[in-house]
């Protein structure tokens, strides 16, 4: 990919950061006692005596800012308002996506010490380590960036630097339905399984929507409920007049301080949620959440990783032998906590809610039995459909 097509014409790219300037500005913003500021920055940058016009003070200043403050050469990247996540797997090599799959980059660094400094930088910011002792880190910034960086020789070709981003949009159901994720039908449906307070979960591969569906579903929630979110770094943002989010503590360097998301949802409990909700369930905080959906803690749910909406069951059995539940106990808590699976998958042509199913238990074995299936021509009812019609309140001819 060239750069203008990246660009679309509406950013240009920065150029090559001056080396010498870049150092004589560090020296002077670190020399103050101060905090390092746009401001402090462009003020060194014009005291340093170099004939650069206006223009080029300005993007000086912006580009050094980055290097001292921000994501450095990627900063311009997370500019644009489409881009969710960078990767750099190398100094040449850094793709992002922006929701049509990942696409290659024009922005190179120097080489593999300026990326080992800048995920140490970034690391640092998160108050955490990166070094030999602590190769592989997980931090939360400022700005809504969540950053995994992994050293050599952890890493086989040089550091690898993962920054996803956290997009302050939001969307409503008719937006989501014009871009071609569902049909009306299928809105129709969301909205009742919302209002009818049936637990859900949305499953899908990494990618494919699941946050934004899931924060957009629970942004449709009567005004006076009190919404508590559990999540591992805090993506969902529901536009609801009441939402408390928690969010999980990685220990510090002795391992202590640490605070899991199973945890978190026990101590959620004795907040009086009308929603409880766990931004994605990877572990075994599956045991605690599928306990509050089946005491009285109905309308929760969260998503989960599956290839498709029949994996569910085997993957939330996985999850289960992480807390030391058996298949049996794991099949008696979903039968009663859950009602629905929502899958969404990635396609070459955007994000779609795949299908719709009801989870069913038959012969010890438990399933998810598909209502609605999607297709290029419309909508298929599947035989999971007149359970979920009756679920969601609708009459025969709905």
């Amino acid at each position: 990919m060239n750069g203008q097509s990246f660009n679309g014409g509406r950013r240009r790219q920065p150029r090559r950061l001056d080396s010498v300037l870049l150092e004589t500005v560090r020296e002077s913003v670190l020399a103050g006692n101060g905090p390092v500021t746009p401001s402090t920055v462009a003020a060194a940058v014009q005291a340093s005596g170099k004939l650069l016009g206006a223009a080029g003070a300005l993007e000086a200043a912006e580009s050094i800012n980055a290097e001292l403050n921000g994501l450095g050469p990627l900063q311009h990247l997370a500019h644009d308002p489409g881009v969710t996540d960078i990767f750099v797997n190398a100094p040449g090599e850094v793709w992002l996506d922006r929701g049509n799959g990942l696409e290659r980059s024009t922005v190179r660094f120097e080489d593999e010490q300026q990326v080992r400094s800048l995920a140490a930088r970034l690391v640092a910011a998160g108050g955490r380590r990166l070094d030999d002792g602590s190769p592989c880190v997980d931090v939360r910034l400022k700005g809504g960036y969540r950053v995994h960086a992994v050293l050599p020789p952890i890493s086989t070709a040089g550091t690898l630097l993962s920054i996803r981003i956290r997009r302050e949009e939001t969307f409503g159901l008719q937006e989501l339905r014009h871009s071609g994720m569902f049909c009306e039908q299928m809105e129709g449906v969301l909205r009742a399984i919302v209002a009818r307070r049936l637990s859900f979960l949305v499953s899908g591969a990494t990618g494919s929507g699941k946050t934004t569906l899931l924060s957009t579903l629970l942004g449709l929630s009567h005004a006076s409920e009190r919404l508590v979110l559990i999540e591992d770094a805090a993506e969902l943002n529901p536009v609801h007049p009441h939402v408390v989010t928690l969010e999980s503590r990685h220990g510090n360097l002795e391992g202590g301080g640490a605070l899991d998301l199973g945890e978190l949802v026990r101590q959620a409990l004795r907040m009086r949620p009308d929603r409880l909700i766990v931004g994605e369930c990877r572990g075994a905080e599956v045991r605690e959440l599928l306990t509050a959906l089946n005491t009285g803690h109905t309308g929760g749910g969260g998503t989960i990783h599956a290839n498709t909406a029949e994996a569910v069951p085997a993957r939330l059995v996985a999850l289960g032998a992480l807390a030391g539940l058996n298949p049996d106990a794991v099949r008696l808590q979903v039968a009663s906590a859950l009602d629905v699976v929502i899958h969404v998958e990635r396609t070459s042509a955007g994000r779609r809610v795949a299908s719709i199913g009801v989870l069913v238990d038959t012969a010890g074995l438990q399933r998810v039995l598909p209502a609605l299936t999607s297709h290029p021509d419309g909508l298929e009812r599947g035989p999971g459909w007149p359970s979920l019609a009756i679920k969601l309140g609708f009459s025969g001819n709905e």
